[in-house]
């Protein structure tokens, strides 16, 4: 039997993106280890056969002192388990797993980059110096590891380009891909939807667009809420505004509860807090918008395009990989309200075009972004590994 170690900082990361891989690699046998801080999800791994086991990391600290304990910690951890594979998520797991892991001599170690984040969109000093330390250390750590995944061509490109990652280690693994069977248009509850409209209190001949994201500043929440304000001015309840998500905490780019809350008491957006109810609320929608400054390729995009929605984004980084500009919605620049104002109007006044991008939202999500295929790039990427 082979076994295999998933490492992050966060359970519900692994919870949410990787495990249908770990269901498949259960399903053929392997024995599957979730390495991460116990936290709101972390019991249910236990349910598909995944053993869960704990660690304690302090996200945002810099203390050398805590930081060689999280790495011994390590140590100890896959010193017991005895894996033939660590797969490793984010940068401190990357840096902290790999050290670990090739002290232990774990046969096989793979790091994932799943974008490389808010700091690469600050300019402070501090997100600078931050930068090149994370990057010093995953230039030593990438080269202890066999393979470093990828999800973006853009941030590829830059890894290699900067010789952070070497060229013949680097594997692009386009997206966590998405379950278009279950995230299909065609096997929705219409009743449910139904219901959720009148819930909401949305008018029936309501325009509804909806983000779904957590409520950072560089989520491009501030710039939903101000297009919000200017629309609803423009159309009142011929449309609505729908943001579902919560605070990161400990996150220093949250946007303001208080201003948050501003633009609730002014019935400018329906804030809907975190849902479980994804797929529907997909479902309800006729606009989904992520005004984004930079992402890995966000999952949010993939369920709404493969609920065959049309999508406003922006034209940045891991955003641009799902909206083909035109043909299944529109990018703007990030930042550009009246850019995204424009766009959105475009599709507001044209019920045909929204059908018609919508289409092929969900043709391309099929094509490029399917479950299946992705689940299968990753086992197949170990299987080759081991030389099975």
């Amino acid at each position: 039997m082979y076994s295999i170690a998933f490492l992050s900082h966060i359970d519900f990361n692994l919870y949410l993106f990787r495990l249908p891989v770990m269901i498949k690699l259960v399903e053929e046998g392997w024995k599957v280890y979730v390495i991460c801080p116990k936290g709101r999800v972390s019991e249910k791994f236990k349910d598909f056969g995944i053993e869960h086991i704990e660690y304690n990391i302090d996200r945002k600290s810099l203390n050398p002192f805590k930081e060689l304990k999280v790495i011994n910690e390590l140590y100890i951890v896959l010193k017991n388990l005895g894996v033939n594979i660590l797969h490793t998520f984010n940068y401190k797991p990357n840096i902290y797993g790999t050290i670990a892991g090739r002290l232990v001599r774990v046969p096989i170690i793979i790091n994932t980059i799943d974008g490389l984040g808010s700091l690469y969109i600050e300019k402070s000093i501090k997100s600078k110096m931050v930068r090149f330390i994370i990057e010093l250390l995953s230039f030593f750590t990438s080269r202890l590891s066999d393979k470093v995944i990828v999800i973006n061509p853009d941030d590829m490109m830059y890894l290699v380009k900067r010789k952070i990652i070497p060229e013949d280690k680097v594997v692009l693994i386009k997206s966590v891909g998405v379950d278009t069977d279950l995230f299909d248009p065609n096997k929705v509850d219409n009743s449910y939807i139904k219901r959720l409209k009148d819930n909401l209190q949305i008018g029936e001949d309501s325009v509804i667009m909806l983000m779904i994201a957590r409520l950072l500043i560089h989520k491009g929440i501030l710039e939903y809420l101000n297009l919000a304000k200017i629309l609803k001015q423009k159309y009142d309840d011929k449309v609505e505004f729908l943001l579902v998500g919560d605070f990161d905490p400990g996150n220093p780019y949250n946007i303001s509860k208080e201003v948050l809350q501003t633009y609730i008491d002014k019935r400018i957006i329906k804030f809907l807090g975190w849902r479980d109810d994804i797929k529907e609320l997909l479902a309800l929608c006729d606009i989904f918008i992520l005004p984004s400054y930079r992402e890995g390729i966000p999952r949010t995009l993939l369920e709404a395009a493969s609920m065959g929605k049309p999508i406003i984004t922006t034209n940045t980084i891991g955003c641009k990989e799902v909206v083909e500009d035109g043909k299944n919605g529109y990018l703007v620049p990030p930042k550009d309200i009246k850019a995204l104002e424009k766009a959105i109007e475009r599709l507001i006044s044209d019920y045909d075009l929204r059908k018609n991008f919508g289409n092929y939202s969900r043709e391309k999500a099929i094509r490029e972004y399917d479950l299946k295929k992705i689940v299968t790039r990753y086992t197949d990427l170990y299987k080759s590994l081991l030389k099975l």
